[in-house]
């Protein structure tokens, strides 16, 4: 068995978690991995910079609050996915979010009034902050 296959379906999550962060991953078994039946290894194909779009979209919608926070930070996320993002009622969401470089400008001076602490410093962080003002 491929070494690579036999990695991204160990028995071991954490093997699986690892193998998914890991950004030399090759992407057909991100793809794999993003089906995960365990919401960490999601998570960590969220996280990774080589997960495809369709992927990325995909884990948006994801049961588990934390994948699509993860989907909702990475840099590769479409701008129409995140701005859906931006009204999680997670907050968790909405504060990966807001430091996502890409968001538009907009939703950042919309969440720089979030009820929620962490979401606002969030926007503190974000590069895209100066342009507020």
């Amino acid at each position: 068995m491929d070494v690579l296959v036999q990695l991204s379906t160990d028995e071991d999550s954490d093997v699986r978690k690892y193998f998914a962060r890991n950004p030399n991953t090759p992407v057909d078994i991100l793809v794999q991995l993003s089906s995960d039946k365990d919401s960490y290894v999601r998570e960590y194909v969220a996280q990774n910079p080589n997960t495809p779009v369709d992927i990325l979209v995909q884990l948006s919608t994801d049961e588990d609050s934390d994948v699509r926070g993860y989907v909702a930070e990475n840099p590769n996320t479409p701008v129409d996915v995140l701005v859906k993002l931006s009204t999680d009622e997670d907050s968790d969401i909405r504060k990966y979010f807001a430091r996502n470089p890409n968001t538009p400008v907009d939703i950042l001076v919309q969440l720089s009034t979030d009820k929620d602490s962490y979401v606002r410093r969030g926007v503190a962080q974000n590069p895209n902050t100066q342009w507020m003002y």
